[in-house]
Parts: C-alpha cells; sequence; structure tokens
C-alpha cells in the first residue's frame, strides 16, 4: 500500500491545525504537567521513515512534557532525530536492549523517555524493573510441582517434536556443508507463574518544576512494554506482577510522601471484551487500593469512562477510549500510584479541568487521517475499506496511537489555557 505523499501529509496538518483538540491532543493549561506514552512501531533508524513522517511526530510530541516511548530498536538514529526536531527545550534518556539475550539474535526493543527541560528535570536515580534472584528461587520452590508439569508437557508436545527433529537434521547438514544455520524451534512452554518479564521495564525518577509558583514533586516514571504472546494467562501474570512490583516499592515503609510512581506504556491488557475485561480490572485496582490504605491511592484513569466534549471525535468502545489503530483494543495504559498527599483522590478531580470532559485522551491520528484524506469518520468507513486505510499507516507512523494524562501542580491556578505549540 502506498504511504502518504507531500500532498496527503499537508492535508493533514492543515486538518490537525484547523482544531488539534478534536483529535485529542491536550491543550497547554498554566500549572499542569502532561505525561503521555506512545508505542511507535519498529521505531530504528532514521532512513526507516520520510520527513513528513518524523515532522509529524515532532509537532505532535511538543505537547507532551514527558513522554514514554516503546519499541525503540538497536539503531537509535530515529529516535534521536525526533528529539532534535522537538528542540533544544527537550532531552532524552533510553535503556539498552531488552527482550533478547546479547549476540543470539530476536527482536529486542529499547524502552525510552523524551522530557521538557523547561517544566521537567532528569534526577539521579534510572534502573530496570526486576525480580531478583531471591524472589525467582522463591517462586521456582513454591510452585516446583506445577512448573515440572508445564515442561514435561512442552517437551512431549508431538508438534514441537517434529520441528526439532527437522531442526536437528537441518543442523547437521549445515555443519558438515555450511549454508545458513538453522533456527532452533521454540519449546511451546506455557508457565503457570511469572518469572520474569518478557521486556525488563524501565525506570527512571524525574521532577516537575513546572512554573513559577507551582510547588515541585518527584515520582518514579515506569516505561514498560509487556508480554503479548500466545496466551493470555501469561499477559495476565507479567501485568499482576508488576503491579505487585510497583505496589511494593511505593509501599515501603521508608519510601517518604514524595515517592510517587507513574506507570506509561503498552501494557498489553486483554480488553477485548470490554464488558468482562474492565469490571475483573478494576476489581484488581480496587484490591490494590485496600493494599495501599491510606498511603497509597492507585488510578488508572483510562479504565474509567470519558465523555466527548462536542466538537471531540475520539473512539470509545462502550465509553472506554481505544488506543490502537484499528480502534478496537486499550492496549495502552497510564497508571498513578500515589503517596504523596498533594495527588491522591485523582478519582475524585478532574486534573487541570479542561473545558470539556476528564483531563486524559488519546491523540486519535486515525480518525485525523480518515477525515483529512477520505472526508469522514474512520467508524464510517466499510470494513475492507478501513482495513485498506489502517495499512497505509501502520507501519509507517503506528499501530498504536499516543495516549495522555494531566498532572496538576499543586497551589497554582488551572483556569489560564493557552494553545499548545
Amino acid at each position: 500500500m502506498a504511504k502518504f505523499n507531500k500532498d496527503e501529509w499537508k492535508l493533514i496538518r492543515d486538518k490537525l491545525n484547523s482544531n488539534p483538540q478534536r483529535y485529542g491532543l491536550p491543550a497547554r493549561v498554566y500549572g499542569s504537567a502532561v505525561v503521555g506514552s506512545a508505542n511507535i512501531r519498529k521505531l530504528g533508524a532514521k532512513d526507516k521513515r520520510d520527513p513528513d513522517t518524523w515532522q509529524f511526530f515532532a509537532d505532535v510530541f511538543r505537547h507532551f512534557d514527558l513522554l514514554a516511548v516503546q519499541e525503540v530498536l538497536e539503531d537509535m538514529g530515529g529516535l534521536k532525530h525526533l528529539k532534535n526536531l522537538m528542540g533544544d527545550d527537550f532531552g532524552l534518556v533510553a535503556s539498552d536492549t531488552t527482550g533478547s539475550f546479547p549476540n543470539e539474535g530476536g527482536l529486542s526493543e529499547r524502552l525510552a523517555f523524551i522530557f521538557n527541560w523547561t517544566v521537567v528535570n532528569r534526577k539521579e536515580m534510572v534502573t530496570d524493573v526486576t525480580y531478583d534472584r531471591s524472589k525467582v528461587l522463591q517462586i521456582l520452590g513454591e510452585n516446583a510441582e506445577s512448573i515440572g508439569e508445564a515442561v514435561n508437557k512442552a517437551i512431549e508436545d508431538k508438534k514441537y517434536l517434529k520441528k526439532l527433529d527437522k531442526y536437528n537434521k537441518a543442523l547437521a547438514d549445515f555443519q558438515a556443508n555450511g549454508g545458513r544455520e538453522p533456527q532452533k524451534p521454540t519449546l511451546p512452554l506455557k508457565m503457570p507463574v511469572f518469572l520474569s518479564f518478557i521486556r525488563t521495564p524501565f525506570a527512571v525518577m524525574f521532577e516537575i518544576h513546572g512554573h513559577p509558583g507551582a510547588e515541585r514533586y518527584t515520582f518514579m516514571a515506569i516505561n514498560a512494554h509487556l508480554y503479548y504472546g500466545n496466551y493470555i494467562d501469561d499477559r495476565r501474570q507479567e501485568f499482576d506482577a508488576l503491579m505487585s512490583w510497583i505496589m511494593g516499592r511505593v509501599s515501603e515503609k521508608e519510601a517518604d510522601q514524595s515517592f510517587n510512581i507513574v506507570l506509561l506504556g503498552d501494557l498489553n491488557l486483554d480488553f477485548d471484551q470490554p464488558d468482562n475485561d474492565r469490571p475483573r480490572i478494576l476489581r484488581l485496582i480496587e484490591k490494590l487500593n485496600k493494599t495501599g490504605g491510606k498511603e497509597v491511592n492507585v488510578y488508572f484513569p483510562f479504565l474509567n469512562e470519558h465523555p466527548q466534549c462536542p466538537d471531540q471525535q475520539l473512539q470509545v468502545e462502550n465509553g472506554i477510549l481505544t488506543t490502537n489503530a484499528r480502534l478496537s483494543e486499550t492496549f495502552d495504559q497510564i497508571g498513578i500510584f500515589s503517596r504523596d498527599p498533594r495527588l491522591k483522590k485523582f478519582k475524585n478531580q478532574d486534573a487541570g479541568k479542561q473545558p470539556c470532559g476528564p483531563d486524559f485522551g488519546v491523540f486519535d491520528f486515525v480518525n485525523l487521517f480518515s477525515e483529512a484524506l477520505l472526508g469522514k469518520q474512520f467508524g464510517k468507513l466499510p470494513p475492507k475499506q478501513a482495513a485498506d486505510f489502517v495499512k497505509r499507516f501502520e507501519h509507517s507512523v503506528s499501530d498504536h496511537m499516543p495516549l495522555w494524562y494531566r498532572i496538576p501542580l499543586p497551589k497554582t491556578d488551572h483556569a489560564n489555557v493557552v494553545t499548545a505549540p
């Protein structure tokens, strides 16, 4: 499918500039900071995307003060180019690659943060989120029997044995005659418990200093791209494990009241049946709040309904914003874990209230593209036309849409709304 040409990009820019908030971009609100998350599909070398796409990214991401980026590849040329296009006010910090062992192939990724120095400072602490050896050994010891059964079942799988036999023959041929080395088949192991993350989440401590008169505060931002895979159980195990780690860290007695955590990323929540999935996940969040007691408040804004402003064009399913390019799933999330008494009770406030609705959202570039190029909302396209249209940009732009949440800076006046650059 043909990518967007320069004339089409001009139509897109003109449509967006005429009303950015229609498609979910946050306005600048004095006394607040906007944190966001974007899974940019296979963000690698600069030459893998055209200049108009890079400029589109830069124009959009300047609306965010702190942006977590997932799917950054080994080659950081594109990411650095994006940061430079955004301007001198923006800084960058990225993890090493994660998702495969060094020099053993596989698709590894980096996790990165781009941040606005005029609003956000990066503090000293940078870390991975891992389960240490003692915790892993504890899990192994407590679940040895079920893990052993799962391993034996995988080893004895007939399809796997056939693939293994084929691999061994191909390997012998390769060793004798050279050529292309065969790839060993993956063991179809469905683990009954969590042991480690498929991609290690990346955490950095930031301080929002905001505007004159605003009180500063710090938080640990965690950037995560959790497991998708073949099994729902594995996806839920990773999410639950991350929740356990975060709650353990933010609830530690040694942590002071300023220790807050903001989780940003592609959590790959199984959310394809909102009527069933949302209540299940909300029950988990309620349980986390009980675990945190009076000390910690937990809030996931994108699990809540998002009332639409009259002029907005955002895709919702049963009131919940969708975040993938096909407008069918809410894989991406933002979670707030707060000890700070100034920032608690998120559930009962509209942070830095916009002219309409709660102050969180998704930048719905899918509807922007559809209205700019096809003259109609994406949801009104026939299924075949919609599928073909998505193919034009899901690789060259992304198959996920950016999402954001506005954090209010305490003791400031939120009434002064100005347009973002």
